[in-house]
């Protein structure tokens, strides 16, 4: 009977392991079995490249100590991109047939008689086996590898010791906002009756507000603080930006940014912060349809005929007789898009006075860039050049939702993980499989795959630098969506929605589960805001709503905070290697070493750490671990230098 095998991350059948700088060799092996039929041709089948492919072929040559095993050395492309692969095994008396990749992902393959061949390459990524050839230069910042990252919607986490209602509706007063004297008022949802729901309430939440509470951030053992945006803008979550070089009047003053990053500094943290770049508010400097910038000509004034705008080309407008038509991110009005291409508005980012090094020199460390899969890649390398040219210590992080080894967007494969545009992505090839699993709707078996494919597609310098969250502003809190009830899909109905006690107590031991996984596993943890003491809720605006710090001190906090700072205080928690030891049904088991350590059978090794988690809704005793006791119900062990450390809730 007819037996193919090669497993891409088994170093038998390829080596090095993993994503490989261009112009690497990389061996490549098949393991062919046909008792009693002549083998006449086994061949590898390939095509690389990133917006245009070529391919070719090779006829491997059977190992004479295996003669099962058919091997080839090959020098990958020197230029970045991605390398497709895939097996011809041609037997006597047969038709040949081919040996492509599982439709598990899971790095094995399968016989298929149909070519996958080359012709259309954006669809081959599911079929195929694929090596990420990156930039042979790339290198990431050493600081933000193994750190703990805390994002904050500025709004919603600190007012400061100076706040009052009058100064919070005085910073910037228009018509359409709301604001909330309430710290623990529930978010608007409704918006004022003439203007309908615009994101336009205010808790007054501030950069003073940041600062205050550094202290508590330093405690937790954070070393990132990650701000979603801070430019003036009209709306609470500032996405639509209005002044990129000034901060928004509501959070304070660009003085006040500088001195949150000096003595978050001071205390060894750092900040990035949103850049949004793909679009700009209707209501801005630049745009100006509102009118209310009045020193400014904005571009939809020249438009109206009203002079002539220095922002007109960064637009993108049509008129229709008296109609004014004009392009706009996912055609929300409010949010005109921006002509990336545009050189006026390049300079304004890129140059040497530019927006990009504008905030570095203020205090900032780098980027997070929103919808940056929506920039196009010439203009994502220019913006990490510029960045990398004023700091080369830098961190560029981009908003990617999809695995950004093989994304296909605008009809190509995109420049995401190569070292040329970002320094990692977010994590949300993390947080869906980690969801999924402490939701139940997967085993670990699927988890761990899932991880594991990221692993290995992603260069190792991005994998240790990518963010791993768990709750984002975008998505729905971990705790919400892995224990309450179904999201019933309307703002109406999520507002009235809360976590019964049951949910609750569950829901917490399963948070506290997933940050630890978050805490020990590879990459940049992220922590959003007020995750830590189980804020809950659906999607926007419910996951902004503010943080009660009331519930500082309590068990769950505390326990996480323990294991952030166990992550903080051991290296090899922070860059060690990572190889699974265990997944299967509701238990992940998984070992940090660092490379001149791995000893799995050496538990008390100070170079090896092991990782569980039981998942389980009943005690579960790992037989591997003689030294580790049952454990609880949803909890979780780290064992280090011999101690074990256990993290559970109590019932």
């Amino acid at each position: 009977m007819m037996q193919v095998f090669h497993y891409s991350r088994d170093l038998r059948y390829r080596s090095p392991y993993g994503a490989q700088p261009a112009g690497e060799h990389v061996r490549l092996a098949v393991n062919v079995k046909a008792p009693g039929q002549t083998i006449i041709e086994v061949t590898l089948c390939y095509t690389y490249g990133l917006y245009s492919f070529y391919s070719g072929e090779i006829q491997l040559e059977p190992l004479r100590v295996q003669p099962n095993d058919y091997q080839t050395s090959l020098m990958l492309p020197m230029e970045p991109g991605i390398f497709f692969y895939w097996f011809r095994i041609h037997v006597e008396n047969e038709e040949p047939f081919w040996y492509a990749a599982s439709p598990k992902e899971d790095g094995t393959g399968q016989v298929i008689r149909a070519n996958p061949s080359a012709t259309d390459p954006t669809k081959l990524s599911g079929h195929v086996f694929r090596i990420t050839v990156h930039d042979p230069q790339l290198r990431t910042p050493d600081w933000v590898k193994g750190n703990v990252m805390y994002q904050i919607f500025p709004d919603r986490f600190a007012r400061d010791k100076a706040w009052t209602p009058e100064r919070m509706r005085n910073a910037r007063p228009l018509d359409e906002r709301i604001h909330h004297d309430d710290w623990g008022a529930e978010v608007d949802f409704v918006g004022k009756k003439e203007t309908g729901y615009l994101a336009m309430d205010f808790f007054g939440g501030s950069l003073n507000g940041i600062r205050e509470r550094l202290n508590y951030l330093a405690d937790l053992g954070v070393g990132l603080i990650y701000l979603n945006p801070v430019f003036m803008a009209r709306s609470n979550h500032r996405y639509d930006t209005a002044d990129y070089r000034t901060v928004d009047p509501m959070l304070g003053t660009n003085e006040d940014f500088r001195r949150l990053c000096s003595e978050a500094a001071d205390l060894g943290m750092r900040i990035i912060i949103d850049g949004v770049f793909s679009h700009t508010g209707a209501d801005s400097i630049y745009f100006n349809k509102f009118h209310r910038f009045k020193d400014e000509i904005g571009a939809y004034q020249q438009i109206e005929g009203q002079g002539r705008s220095p922002y007109y080309s960064w637009y993108s407008f049509n008129r229709k007789g008296d109609k004014v038509y004009y392009e706009s991110w996912w055609g929300f009005a409010d949010l005109p898009s921006v002509r990336e291409e545009d050189l006026k508005y390049r300079e304004f980012l890129l140059g040497p006075d530019g927006v990009a090094r504008h905030w570095l020199r203020e205090g900032a460390s780098g980027y997070r860039l929103d919808v940056s899969d929506e920039l196009p890649d010439d203009f994502l390398r220019a913006f990490y050049k510029t960045v990398k040219d004023e700091n080369p210590d830098a961190y560029v992080l981009g908003e990617v939702w999809e695995d950004a080894s093989a994304k296909v967007s605008y009809g190509s494969y995109r420049d995401f993980v190569l070292g040329r545009t970002h320094d990692a992505v977010m994590g949300y090839t993390f947080r869906l499989p980690v969801t999924e699993f402490f939701a139940g709707e997967i085993d670990a078996y699927e988890l761990n795959n899932r991880l594991e494919t990221i692993r290995e597609q992603y260069p190792a310098e991005i994998f240790a630098c990518n963010m791993n969250l768990l709750s984002s502003h975008d998505i729905p809190r971990f705790i919400t969506a892995v224990a309450g009830d179904e999201d019933p899909g309307d703002r109406a109905s999520q507002v009235k929605i809360r976590l019964t006690p049951d949910q609750r107590e569950t829901g917490e031991k399963k948070l506290l589960l997933a940050y630890l996984m978050a805490l020990t596993y590879p990459g940049c943890p992220s922590i959003y805001y007020g995750d830590e003491i189980g804020n809950e809720g659906y999607r926007d605006p419910f996951n902004r709503r503010t943080f009660d710090w009331s519930k500082t001190g309590s068990e769950l906090q505390i326990m996480i905070s323990q294991i952030a700072r166990l992550r903080r205080d051991h290296l090899v928690l922070q860059t060690g290697e990572y190889r699974t030891v265990l997944a299967e049904g509701r238990h992940l088991v998984y070992m940090r070493y660092l490379k001149d350590g791995m000893q799995a059978s050496a538990h008390s090794d100070e170079t090896t750490v092991y990782v569980i988690i039981n998942a389980d809704e009943k005690a579960w005793k790992p037989a591997l671990f003689p030294q580790c006791d049952a454990l609880q119900a949803l909890s979780g062990a780290v064992i280090m230098n011999g101690d074990v450390f256990y993290f559970g809730l109590k019932s």
